[in-house]
């Protein structure tokens, strides 16, 4: 953990390559991501739920409801990437849906139920892939270009972490 309150475990370094067991390492983080993150809001009070994780920053709540949103872009920009040759991907203004009325207002066990079933899914599809669908199959991010599909397991592992974190920190900080 670092002191940075946007980055706590460090901005995401895309790698050129991941090893078999690097690879499987990112998807066991993406199976283990939603439990992390309900044992990371446990015991959480409504009140708690809204306090943003550093100043300009998204709620708890907020936070979940992305996570969820975010890896459900990238669970469907798999299956194109194996379906596909080489999509073109549309992003998607996270900010703008950070602050939507499902996001603000729903309960953050809808998402973290939506996290269980979408993630059991992935799961299964990530370790169905052949060796060379790794890293010959991706698709191209207008923003960030070409992605394979290993380095989305990458991007995703982190992503997880990374939001858990934003969330055991604003915890630990504020003695709950």
């Amino acid at each position: 953990m670092n002191n940075d309150l946007r980055y706590p475990i460090g901005k995401f370094v895309r790698p050129a390559r991941l090893s078999p067991q690097e690879r499987e390492d990112a998807v066991h983080a993406i199976a283990e991501l939603p439990q992390k993150l309900r044992d990371a809001v446990d015991g959480l009070y409504e009140t708690q739920l809204e306090t943003p994780y550093r100043e300009g920053g998204w709620s708890v709540r907020q936070t979940i409801h992305h996570v969820a949103d975010s890896h459900m872009q990238a669970a469907a920009r798999t299956r194109l990437a194996l379906t596909e040759d080489w999509p073109a991907i549309t992003p998607y203004k996270e900010n703008l849906w950070a602050e939507l009325a499902d996001v603000r207002t729903q309960s953050a066990a809808i998402s973290l139920q939506l996290l269980d079933a979408l993630h059991a899914r992935w799961v299964v599809l990530l370790r169905s892939l052949d060796e060379s669908d790794w890293g010959q199959r991706g698709y191209k991010h207008p923003q960030s270009g070409d992605q394979t599909l290993e380095q989305v397991a990458a991007l995703y592992a982190w992503h997880g972490r990374h939001h858990t974190a934003h969330i055991t920190a604003l915890r630990e900080r504020m003695g709950w």
